[in-house]
C-alpha cells in the first residue's frame, strides 16, 4: 500500500488510480513532482532490500521481498 503526499511549496501529484485499483510489480501508477513524497507501507514480514539514505529509481529499485514460505521442491 502507498500514499502520495504533496510537497509544501509546489503541490503536484499526477495519479490516475482510484482507491481499490490493482497494480502489478513495476507498473507505473502516477508521478509526484516538486518535493512531494511517497510513503510505502509494507507488512512486517517483508525483508527490506534498501536502507535509509539509499537512492531509489522508480520502477527499478527493489524495496523488499516477501519471504519464500512453503515452496520447497
Amino acid at each position: 500500500m502507498f500514499k502520495q503526499i504533496a510537497g509544501f511549496v509546489a503541490r503536484r501529484i499526477v495519479c490516475p488510480l482510484k482507491s481499490g485499483d490493482t497494480v502489478i510489480a513495476g507498473e507505473r501508477f502516477g508521478m509526484i513532482k516538486f518535493g512531494s513524497r511517497v510513503d510505502v507501507l509494507l507488512p512486517l514480514s517483508v525483508e527490506l532490500r534498501i536502507k535509509t539514505g539509499d537512492v531509489t529509481i522508480a520502477g527499478e529499485t527493489v524495496l523488499g521481498e516477501f519471504p519464500q514460505i512453503g515452496l520447497e521442491k
